[in-house]
């Protein structure tokens, strides 16, 4: 994400110092310093201007970085870009709210012992407590998670632009976002998934105008189980439910690893309401679901056989 390099050049300068006066009062070398604020001006956090021939660093607008220097100025004691290494902004990211070091583990993909560090590491500087065996934020240092999730999307967002200038980011995670162009994305990290990607499964859709990619830096391709989550997040109507059963019925998807999927896209509901529909042969109240002898028709058109 960042560099302790990178946090300390956001909390240290003033709007208008030099390379040189970065590098004094940091006791790094230029070229160091340089090479950091090359990376920052890339992720779009600082920019510089040349003054003769000296470099200018200002910092941006993001919202991430208003963030973070507040809490830089308002606890000047506190080692922020110490704090911020390693997985601490990940775990940061997904403390929303009142959480075990099971469901940040799950939730960030990491070792319990990993979580266990950044969270010691925070509440022996009384910036996070516990409730029973739940973990929050300490007064108002909840802005810690804001600005793991600003900072995040921020990056998500040039991420996105230097692909596809006119593309929406529809859901993001701390390492993985989901998103709509209008134009073809050939860049790695990216899987075209949503209904294009239903053919690699034998069933062809009517394709809209718009395309849709998950940008993820550990996905080689979409499974079964991931492609119906981002059916649903892109359109949870009855249509797109429908596809997502199709898909069910024909190809073996495991029900753990969908569940697994669910919890992380947050479509627990939605997910178990397919199974049960799948299970009970169309015994589910819901107007999103079609009836059962609807669903029928539809497989036996796209010659997906039903148990």
């Amino acid at each position: 994400m960042l560099r302790r390099i990178e946090l300390e050049v956001l909390a240290t300068v003033d709007r208008g110092d030099t390379i040189s006066e970065l590098a004094t009062k940091l006791d790094h070398s230029e070229s160091y310093l340089s090479r950091a604020v090359a990376d920052l001006v890339e992720k779009r956090l600082v920019y510089t201007e040349r003054d003769g021939r000296q470099k200018r660093v200002i910092q941006s607008d993001a919202r991430a970085v208003e963030l973070y220097q507040d809490l830089v100025r308002q606890y000047s004691h506190i080692d922020f870009p110490e704090l911020l290494t390693g997985k601490a902004l990940e775990v940061l990211y997904y403390l929303d709210q009142l959480r075990t070091v099971s469901e940040l583990a799950h939730r960030s993909d990491n070792y319990r012992n990993t979580v266990n560090r950044v969270l010691k590491r925070f509440r022996d500087r009384g910036l996070v407590g516990t409730d029973g065996s739940h973990y929050e934020f300490n007064a108002d240092f909840d802005r810690l998670h804001k600005f793991a999730r600003e900072l995040t999307h921020h990056l998500h967002r040039q991420r996105l632009e230097s692909v596809a200038p006119k593309g929406t980011i529809l859901w993001g995670g701390y390492d993985e976002f989901l998103a709509q162009t209008e134009t073809e994305i050939d860049a790695e990290e990216f899987c075209e998934t949503c209904l294009a990607r239903f053919a690699a499964f034998d069933l062809q859709f009517l394709l809209t105008s718009h395309r849709y990619y998950i940008y993820s830096e550990e996905l080689d391709a979409v499974s079964p189980a991931e492609l119906c989550c981002h059916t649903l997040l892109i359109d949870d109507g009855s249509r797109h439910r429908s596809y997502c059963l199709l898909l069910l019925s024909h190809v073996d998807v495991d029900e753990e690893n969908l569940r697994k999927q669910a919890t992380k896209y947050g479509l627990e509901d939605e997910i178990d309401a397919l199974l049960r529909y799948l299970e009970t042969h169309g015994e589910v109240d819901d107007d999103r679901l079609p009836e059962w002898h609807e669903f029928q028709e539809l497989a036996a058109d796209y010659e997906v056989p039903l148990p």
